[in-house]
């Protein structure tokens, strides 16, 4: 009837229950951008970042940063652990040009000062940093990479092959949280569990380790939203029924949840 108030739309998520499984220092954005499009977000860390064991190698690198041409962060986690000590002990040489994987390591460096930062637009992963015009011609350039332990050797055999001289800097480590999963598997039990968010590949099988045979069987069922590829091709091996593939970041990562809920059955779900 003309002059009735327009009833206002729900929020995009509410009603819905979605677990955030970042490192516990990282899961605030997203938690509260759910929050804010009306989810209730339970915070279950499946990754915890420390310190390198050793950081003699990584200080090392540090005094010899005037060596080098460029320096890569692979994530934001490098980017505090690695810049908090350098900052600490020096100033970045001037002609060192910073790079950084994805908007992320790139923001983190912004709030460190470094306003120049070689990064990929869209895609957050080595390939979209390697189809960049700097690091193309990169031969007789010597390069250090900030990273965790380990992690994927794409990156540093691309720019080895490419004729760069390459060093790691190893500033932190990952592991597997001693935490219990009961109050998690209760709110599962409880039919609670509306969708999980998992950012990292590693992340993804912690998650399934710590939940057990049970959790194992609820996690299979329930909708997994992943920000990248990679991450999706993991979650199908193990099994798991409702993999969908989000834009990056946590903004892409809420975007997706929004639109699957709002028409679960478009099409985004990859079985």
């Amino acid at each position: 009837m003309a002059g009735e108030p327009t009833r206002a739309a729900a929020p995009a998520l509410a009603g819905r229950t979605i677990v955030v499984t970042r490192p516990a220092h990282q899961a605030t954005e997203l938690a509260d951008l759910i929050r804010a499009a009306g989810g209730n977000a339970i915070v279950f860390p499946v990754l915890e970042i420390l310190d390198a064991e050793d950081l003699k190698p990584l200080m090392s690198v540090i005094d010899r940063l005037d060596d080098f041409d460029f320096a890569v962060f692979i994530s934001p986690n490098a980017v505090n652990k690695a810049m908090n000590l350098i900052q600490a002990r020096r100033r970045l040489p001037e002609k060192l040009r910073v790079a950084a994987i994805g908007k992320g390591s790139a923001r983190a460096l912004r709030e460190f000062g470094i306003s120049e930062v070689i990064a990929p637009g869209k895609r957050m992963d080595s390939e979209a940093l390697l189809e960049l015009p700097e690091l193309e011609d990169v031969a007789g350039k010597r390069v250090v990479i900030f990273r965790g332990d380990g992690g994927r050797e794409l990156l540093g055999d691309t720019l080895m092959a490419r004729g760069a001289t390459l060093e790691y800097a190893e500033c932190y480590r990952r592991a597997r949280p001693a935490l219990d999963p009961a109050p998690l598997m209760r709110a599962w039990a409880r039919n609670e569990i509306d969708a999980i968010t998992v950012t990292s590949s590693e992340g993804l099988r912690n998650l399934y380790d710590m939940v057990g045979k049970l959790g194992q069987q609820w996690l299979k069922k329930t909708p997994l939203f992943v920000p990248h590829e990679r991450i999706a091709e993991t979650a199908r091996d193990l099994g798991l029924a409702c993999v969908v593939l989000t834009a990056p970041g946590d903004a892409g990562l809420v975007q997706g949840l929004a639109r699957w809920f709002a028409n679960p059955d478009s099409g985004q779900s990859k079985r």
